[in-house]
């Protein structure tokens, strides 16, 4: 039983490996000019998300870094804290570089025999793809390949006329456990530690602003709360959108990662959905094997089922809270201060909050 994976992304790769777990011949089929490359991307992933990747990649240590508590704060005054996020007994999540788990997780599906890469010279030789019979899945988690563009155009979109822009900072070594999200006039800005002297940041910004890299720095000077720096790096940069995908699946080919769902960065949850996803196909596949069923079209559909709803729900969360500080912003931040001091007392909400941050929704 062979699966093909459409794109070289980390996604498929994470999948790639956990399928060639369970002894499934795995082809990753890519096109090299799809390829995007990350110097300067971080990626937050939650503790049990991270938790899982470790168990699976038993091979070498991924390099990550630990956060313990997540301090929110507004434009008004972003040196009073209006909310914490922690937990007293263990870490929030995990900072690693985009590069560093990329190519980690290359690497052992690279030396797995159950793997093999594929490379296509365009896009238009998916038709021999979908059409050849050795291939009883095929997923696909490009969003701008002639499969996506043919057969999964249906979809709940919204540009939110921002850029999200991402660079590290060199700074003074310090203990460096604590995450910091300040929703600003120009959009939410985060400092997310990476090392005791290394923080990655991202800064989301509306176009509206037209701002250029120098202007970005001297925003990300004013608003840093505790960091000396010391060397500013290159900073990337990436458009901002609000997917979801209304149909996952046509025939034998189930969408996937980023095609499925595109979220605001704002909350660090895009690739943790995609983890989410990855472990609920994972537990859906092994059902069928232990069952002795043939993997085919109808697990696609019990996957879509599955996770369709909570999917929605979740990027809709996401960006109910992108939305609440936009509005915040034009109310002088009158309705955080009020609608914070009040959370701040809910250990409910707090223990919650911090629970679906972790595993997701689940119903």
């Amino acid at each position: 039983m062979r699966i093909c994976l459409i794109g070289k992304n980390l996604t498929n790769l994470v999948l790639a490996y956990n399928l060639a777990s369970k002894n499934l011949n795995v082809d990753i089929v890519f096109d090299k000019k799809n390829q995007i490359k990350f110097s300067q991307r971080t990626i937050g992933i939650s503790k049990n998300n991270f938790d899982f990747l470790l168990k699976m990649h038993k091979q070498s240590k991924i390099i990550a870094w630990p956060i313990k508590n997540i301090k929110i704060y507004n434009e008004k005054n972003n040196f009073k804290e209006l909310f914490e996020f922690k937990n007293k007994n263990t870490e929030n999540f995990f900072l690693v570089k985009h590069s560093n788990i990329f190519n980690s997780f290359y690497k052992i599906c690279s030396k797995n025999k159950n793997i093999k890469f594929k490379i296509i010279k365009n896009s238009t030789n998916l038709d021999s793809i979908i059409n050849d019979k050795k291939y009883s899945i095929i997923i696909n988690s490009e969003t701008n390949n002639q499969l996506t563009k043919k057969y999964f155009n249906l979809k709940v979109e919204k540009n939110y006329d921002s850029i999200a822009y991402t660079g590290i900072i060199d700074h003074k070594k310090i203990k460096n456990n604590q995450a910091t999200q300040i929703f600003t006039k120009y959009g939410p800005l985060a400092f997310l530690p990476i090392s005791n002297s290394k923080t990655s940041v991202v800064f989301s910004i509306f176009k509206k602003f037209k701002l250029e890299d120098i202007k970005i720095f001297e925003l990300i000077k004013k608003y840093n709360l505790i960091y000396k720096i010391k060397k500013k790096n290159k900073l990337e940069k990436f458009t901002l959108k609000y997917l979801m995908l209304k149909n996952y699946t046509y025939k034998n080919i189930l969408c996937f990662g980023d095609l499925l769902h595109k979220i605001h960065p704002l909350a660090g949850q895009g690739f943790n959905m995609n983890i989410r996803d990855i472990k609920t196909l994972s537990t859906l596949i092994d059902e069928k094997i232990e069952l002795g069923l043939q993997l085919d079209e109808s697990l696609l559909h019990d996957f879509q089922y599955k996770t369709k709803h909570l999917n929605y729900l979740f990027g809709t969360g996401i960006d109910f809270i992108h939305e609440f500080f936009q509005l915040d912003n034009k109310a002088n931040n009158l309705l955080s201060e009020s609608a914070f001091n009040i959370l701040k007392k809910n250990k409910l909400f707090n223990k919650y909050a911090t629970l679906v941050a972790d595993t997701g929704l689940k119903f």
